[in-house]
């Protein structure tokens, strides 16, 4: 798969990196309020946006009143956009149901990969797909860190002083030689379970909000991984009513097994 690249300006020397919303409101919420009040301008948006059984509509609200956000289109993104409503998963339908046609220009706008000058690439998962973990790999039916020298595969072609990517909603940093690799793990889903390509469950083991702060240093890049705690309560009561006690609980406790 050759995914599109969109060419952005320079980044500032420190901005705030999100990821994996998942239709997650009040997390986004107290996320946005927490960079808002240390003056990070500049917010770049990995993808995987709406698709929760949550609160889509006003996640879409929260996103779309900030046009200056770079917001990069993940796999259930584009699985809202492409998808037969019959063929998709039940969460991504709950989510196509609570969004209209603006919410989908807006997403369908979105780029797949981004170059912000000439050191910063982002992409949802890895530079050539959507859908296939960068520095994660399946382990059992659970997940580990991929080793660096897979990972080194995974970025060739690929000359960048900081990679960000997203979709395993796991917080990871790793150096590939003179590359930086952030994932700032998820906002709003710190734990699910996914059949593709193997049956497994990623855990975050705790309900807050998972983001970062990046920060350009004198030898390359530096990476503060962040954790912001909010209620829960409504998105917990908003998944029960859609059904998906497993989405509550792990909105709730950050598990979604034992």
């Amino acid at each position: 798969m050759t995914l599109p690249v969109a060419h952005l300006p320079t980044p500032p020397e420190r901005f705030a990196v999100i990821a994996d919303v998942h239709g997650n409101a009040d997390a986004l919420a107290a996320v946005l309020a927490e960079i808002d009040g240390e003056g990070l301008g500049q917010i770049v948006n990995l993808g995987d946006h709406l698709s929760g059984p949550l609160d889509p509509a006003g996640t879409a609200e929260l996103l779309m009143a900030r046009p200056g956000m770079v917001c990069i289109r993940g796999n259930h993104d584009r699985y809202l956009l492409e998808d037969p409503m019959a063929q998709m998963s039940a969460t991504d339908r709950v989510s196509r149901e609570a969004i209209g046609p603006a919410e989908m220009d807006w997403l369908a706008a979105l780029p797949v990969t981004v170059w912000l000058g000439d050191d910063v690439f982002a992409c949802h998962a890895r530079p050539a797909r959507d859908d296939e973990y960068l520095m994660d790999v399946i382990d059992g039916d659970g997940v580990a860190e991929r080793p660096t020298a897979a990972v080194a595969g995974g970025l060739e072609g690929i000359e960048a002083g900081l990679v960000l990517c997203g979709h395993s909603h796991l917080p990871r940093v790793m150096e590939v030689g003179d590359t930086l690799v952030v994932n700032p793990g998820s906002v709003g889903c710190p734990a699910y379970e996914d059949g593709a390509p193997a049956p497994h469950a990623v855990q975050n083991g705790a309900p807050e909000a998972r983001w970062a702060v990046v920060e350009r240093a004198a030898d390359g890049w530096a990476v503060e991984l962040r954790q912001t705690a909010y209620d829960t309560a409504r998105m917990v009561a908003m998944a029960h009513a859609y059904g998906r006690d497993d989405w509550a609980r792990a909105v709730r406790t950050g598990w979604i097994r034992g």
